[in-house]
């Protein structure tokens, strides 16, 4: 399975709708590709607060237009990142985009867990509270987003649902760039999965990002890791890896807690 992340750069200097078309035009040059993945809030920029409300689209607006115009063109699975989302009955979501290489629509994830100690995203969007799963020809994807890699809980559930690729859509900041690296690989390993992560680079309001998106194997290998700017990562990987270490190393059939109520002394 060959897999495409495009860690892009957000600037304050290009306006969303440039970088609408610049990305749409990067994913069309993966074709070939099995599955494509673009990081969080990549129109607005994740720290950029004060953009959330103006930038807003309902699910069905133009980042959805274009990314689905691109994921047909290049015949490609998508993961179209996230998007700041406006419900009309509701608050605003931060709302990633999964879309199928005929350009359909094969699943929305609204981020569960916000960021921002009860400021930014924790107060201005509302929290997912489903997780979802993809399925793929060759492998299931798990979705999450960001904040959600510090809650292995989250990403438990996910395998539980059937998922053997995680997938990560980010905009983490360089100064916390070491935990980055470290927790992809601690959820790629304790979930005996791959791990796709993808990071935006740039400054989002001031706030340095960290680049660096990552592809992790089941046993915690890093098979590629992009540097700080602009890049697009390729890597192919054998999904069949997955089945293959959890029957050699079958620490998930030990597990104990959150699976059957506790033997009775």
């Amino acid at each position: 399975m060959r897999a495409s992340v495009i860690q892009i750069a957000v600037n304050e200097d290009e306006s969303v709708e440039a970088r609408r078309r610049r990305v749409a035009a990067s994913v069309r040059e993966q074709a070939g590709a099995d599955l494509v993945v673009l990081p969080e809030l990549w129109t607005t920029g994740a720290f950029a607060y004060e953009e959330f409300g103006r930038e807003a689209e309902p699910l069905e607006g133009p980042t959805y237009e274009a990314m689905a115009k691109a994921a047909s063109d290049a015949g490609v699975w998508l993961h179209a990142g996230s998007i700041p989302e406006r419900d009309p009955d509701g608050p605003l979501y931060n709302t990633s985009l999964v879309f199928s290489p005929s350009g359909d629509l094969a699943a929305a994830y609204r981020k569960i867990h916000r960021f921002g100690f009860d400021k930014g995203e924790a107060v201005l969007m509302g929290a997912g509270t489903e997780l979802v799963t993809v399925r793929l020809p060759e492998t299931t994807l798990g979705l999450s987003t960001c904040y959600d890699l510090r809650f292995p809980e989250l990403f438990r559930g996910l395998v539980d649902a059937g998922a053997e690729t995680l997938v990560v859509s980010a905009g983490w900041p360089e100064r916390r760039r070491s935990h980055w690296t470290l927790l992809a690989q601690a959820r790629a390993v304790e979930n005996q999965s791959f791990l796709l992560a993808c990071a935006t680079a740039g400054t989002h309001a001031g706030v340095p990002q960290a680049g660096h998106s990552i592809v992790v194997d089941p046993w915690g290998e890093v098979l590629a890791q992009a540097g700080a700017g602009e890049e697009v990562l390729t890597v192919e990987f054998d999904p069949g890896k997955v089945a293959a270490t959890r029957e050699q190393f079958p620490a998930l059939k030990d597990r104990m807690l959150g699976l059957r109520p506790p033997r009775r002394p």
